[in-house]
């Protein structure tokens, strides 16, 4: 089935669910598959393909919102989705705010599928891992083990139509590259992760993320506790990444709506530091997840949340900013045609600074430049509040000097982005989060 075949479906749903007498019909479609290898020892471990093809729909019927999904499209089966979407909508609670977005006119124009990355063969690419893999091992005698070093990518269409006149599609793909290593000497283990996304095949750099990966396991072998101290903390990317994941829900209008968000009724207020600015960008160029429209048909947008450290507002999708009054800003998300639209993030990222990594480090006198926690499942996104184990790399006189380990740090959110005093240049986007290297002034380090 082509891309023209999947709107005359959408198209035929939209007339169905209206001669049946549904108020309003959104049919959503996806066609998608993925690609994973994963090597060890030069050998493929494992390779799976995963092709996913179907149609999930909404209707509307005084007020009452039905859902039902199918994976077949014949038009039988089309048919009888739609009936049973309406069957649905009678088990649901009558809501005024349950609403379709209008039909847009214009989408902004991206370059998010790449040729190449269906192109290259599968050869190529269980190669690509095999490079990753062969050049940490090159790059230091420690590396020992090869937990997982792993290509994958992922193709998908999509096609959206209801009946307010909405019909777009659009197709996208994106790849990506990741290991995973075990570093030993003298009975120590350490382990290194390091991966990249891209919109592009040709741009994944196995080498760079296969050096990458070795140096950061070798770097924390002969790793030792330290005191508890009060002291300046760095955070890699990865592990800002990782606070700024635990905060995202609660920046979803969804969360404030039920009073389970810490950004709750603060719009306007200082909630971080005047160097944090965090964004939620789905045309972003170059960004895996970036996309003209989003899993409701409203066009993607740049949503600045936080600007200078004052909350500004929050993430929305047509129901919840039907409720408060505002408009969309395009961040109804879809994991998959068998769900409805829930409110997520696109690009979220914290707005990197003009300052090299190696720059806010040569500031400190004693400090942590923490590279591993544990446990950032537990922080809670209501509160802000987390505690997690940690380890990292001592900093003393500017340098990096004595890998650490079984050490804790535990605050709240808010105060450890309150408390930032350097943000990096070195802005990594992980998928759909990133940030760059931050500073904090001071913190609590727990130790032995």
């Amino acid at each position: 089935m082509n891309q023209g075949d999947f709107r005359k479906i959408a198209q035929s749903v939209v007339e169905k669910g209206q001669q049946l007498g549904a108020a309003m019909v959104e049919a959503f479609l996806l066609n998608s598959k993925e690609l994973s290898i994963e090597v060890a020892k030069a050998s493929v471990e494992t390779m799976k393909l995963a092709e996913e093809r179907g149609l999930g729909v909404r209707v509307v019927v005084n007020g009452q919102m039905g859902f039902a999904y199918s994976s077949d499209l014949s038009s039988q089966a089309v048919e009888e989705t739609v009936r049973q979407a309406l069957a649905n909508s009678d088990k649901t609670t009558r809501d005024e705010h349950n609403l379709l977005p209008p039909k847009i006119d214009q989408y902004p124009q991206m370059d998010i599928f790449d040729p190449g990355i269906r192109q290259a063969s599968v050869e190529e690419k269980i190669e690509l891992a095999k490079t990753i893999e062969a050049t940490a091992r090159a790059a230091d005698p420690r590396i020992k083990i090869t937990e997982t070093s792993a290509y994958t990518d992922a193709e998908y269409e999509v096609t959206i139509a209801n009946s307010n006149g909405l019909l777009s599609s659009y197709q996208g793909a994106y790849c990506g590259a990741y290991a995973f290593l075990v570093a030993e000497e003298n009975g120590d283990n350490q382990t290194g992760f390091a991966l990249q996304y891209d919109l592009k095949y040709k741009n994944l750099d196995p080498v760079k993320i296969g050096r990458e990966a070795a140096e950061k396991a070798v770097r924390m072998l002969g790793a030792k506790g330290m005191g508890t101290r009060k002291a300046a903390v760095v955070l890699d990317p990865r592990i800002a990444t990782g606070f700024l994941g635990v905060m995202a829900p609660a920046l979803t209008a969804e969360a404030v709506q039920k009073g389970r968000s810490l950004f709750g009724g603060k719009v306007g207020q200082r909630v971080a530091g005047d160097k944090i600015t965090v964004i939620d960008d789905g045309t972003l160029a170059g960004a895996v997840m970036s996309a003209p429209f989003d899993g409701e048909g409203v066009p993607t947008s740049r949503t600045v949340l936080i600007d200078g450290g004052e909350l500004q507002g929050y993430l929305y999708n047509t129901y919840t900013a039907a409720k408060d009054g505002v408009k969309s800003t395009g961040n109804g998300t879809r994991g998959s045609f068998k769900s409805t639209p829930e409110i997520g993030v696109t690009n979220l990222y914290i707005q990197p600074g003009n300052l090299a990594p190696d720059e806010l480090i040569k500031e400190i006198t004693d400090g942590l430049y923490i590279t591993e926690v544990m446990g950032m499942h537990t922080a809670n996104p209501i509160s802000g509040d987390f505690s997690v184990g940690a380890a990292g790399i001592l900093i003393e006189n500017g340098q990096l000097t004595k890998p650490v380990r079984g050490i804790a740090i535990a605050g709240n959110i808010l105060e450890l982005l309150s408390a930032v005093d350097g943000v990096g240049n070195d802005l990594r986007l992980m998928g759909s989060k990133g940030a760059p290297t931050l500073r904090i002034a001071q913190m609590t380090i727990s130790g032995s």
